[in-house]
């Protein structure tokens, strides 16, 4: 049946939604590969909540996403940016996420590493940036999760120059029980983050990344590189110590940073394989077998719905994941935490949707459909 669709210019497209989805199974985990999918949280529709007020978290929905990530065979980044952190998920709602989830990756065998970061903290010291982060850092050690070392904003702004980037990571990577990810988060993603590892000019930033780095690469196991910037993040993928990983983060251009080339590769955790999880499993164990082509036959054509969801402002790409999270029926509302389901349009909305079902990832078709009506419905579009 057509549904009409709005467009970019005002007006309304007809389109015919596919009929049957695409059959992906469960999965084991890889071979050729270590993926993660960062995650999103699922909010609780029924509280009485401002976006001000601390998140409403519906944990059973959030963790039954979790479940769904790990049954095909990835890994689960928790409490990233994905999971709206300092975009309506403070820390004492980051932390519980990240005790609740590793203990059910425990119970089923998932794979998962969580975010340290400084959020309790506005702002302040370089010495009380350091504390905030031992503090995070302490919570994912316990938790038996491994540990991501996030930007951090206050040490953004706290910073004079890279020896403070020096200085600080240094002592976590010193102290830190194993290996962790270093994340380097770009500007795209949250503003705050400008001229991070000491320098607004990305080669001086990238030298400094890479320093510390190559003083700790036993305390390393990889980095995850969200520039946006495919070149830059093979150039950093090639002056890595030996054993440590690259894990993109690229949401542009995964398919051919995972593929890689003579000289390498890069694993990935990315914010978009929350809702390509399915498709994106299928695409690695193609990959497993040596078949290229494949792998890229499976994944290239998703790129586009990938980039539309992470348009420009970037950060607001979550709207986008927990919308198709609803339409695929893993929730049962489109409500988010701190009221970021109003941070996109209709037509942009309409689009997603579009994409999204041309390449069969709605478990059920006509769920996904009728769900797209109310929503056009509630906007003043009738069909």
């Amino acid at each position: 049946m057509t549904i009409q669709l709005p467009d970019f210019q005002g007006g309304l497209r007809a389109y015919d939604p596919r009929p049957a989805p695409l059959a992906l199974t469960p999965g084991a985990p890889f071979a050729s590969r270590t993926v993660f999918s960062a995650a999103h949280v699922v909010a609780d529709p029924y509280a009485d909540t401002s976006p001000d007020s601390p998140a409403a978290v519906d944990w059973d929905a959030t963790l039954a996403f979790r479940r769904h990530l790990w049954s095909h065979g990835l890994g689960v980044a928790e409490a990233m940016d994905t999971a709206q952190r300092g975009m309506g998920l403070d820390w004492a709602g980051a932390a519980e996420l990240i005790r609740r989830s590793a203990a059910e990756a425990r119970s089923v065998g998932g794979r998962i590493a969580c975010g340290v970061g400084t959020d309790q903290i506005a702002a302040g010291s370089l010495v009380e940036v350091r504390a905030a982060y031992e503090e995070q850092l302490a919570v994912v050690e316990e938790s038996g999760a491994q540990a991501i070392l996030m930007a951090s904003r206050a040490l953004a702004a706290a910073a004079s120059g890279p020896e403070d980037y020096l200085e600080v990571y240094g002592h976590l990577l010193r102290q830190s029980a194993e290996p962790v990810i270093l994340h380097w988060l770009g500007p795209m993603f949250d503003p705050a983050l400008a001229g991070y590892w000491g320098s607004a000019d990305l080669d001086a930033a990238t030298d400094t990344f890479l320093q510390v780095i190559a003083a700790h690469p036993d305390k390393v196991d990889g980095i995850k590189v969200s520039l946006l910037d495919a070149r830059r993040e093979i150039d950093i993928r090639r002056r890595l110590p030996q054993g440590v990983r690259c894990y993109t983060g690229d949401d542009f251009n995964y398919p051919e940073l995972i593929a890689g080339d003579e000289k390498g590769f890069s694993h990935a955790l990315l914010g978009i394989f929350d809702p390509l999880g399915p498709l994106a499993a299928e695409a690695v164990r193609v990959l497993d077998t040596g078949d290229v082509a494949g792998f890229r036959a499976l994944l290239d054509p998703t790129v586009e719905l990938s980039r539309h969801l992470f348009q420009t402002p970037t950060r607001f790409y979550k709207t986008g994941v927990v919308f198709l999270a609803w339409l695929s029926g893993h929730q049962s509302h489109f409500t988010m935490v701190g009221g970021l389901q109003s941070a996109r349009s209709l037509p942009h909305f309409a689009r997603a949707y579009e994409l999204a079902d041309g390449l069969g990832l709605f478990p059920d078709p006509k769920l996904a459909e009728e769900r797209m009506k109310s929503l056009l419905a509630l906007y003043g579009v009738n069909q």
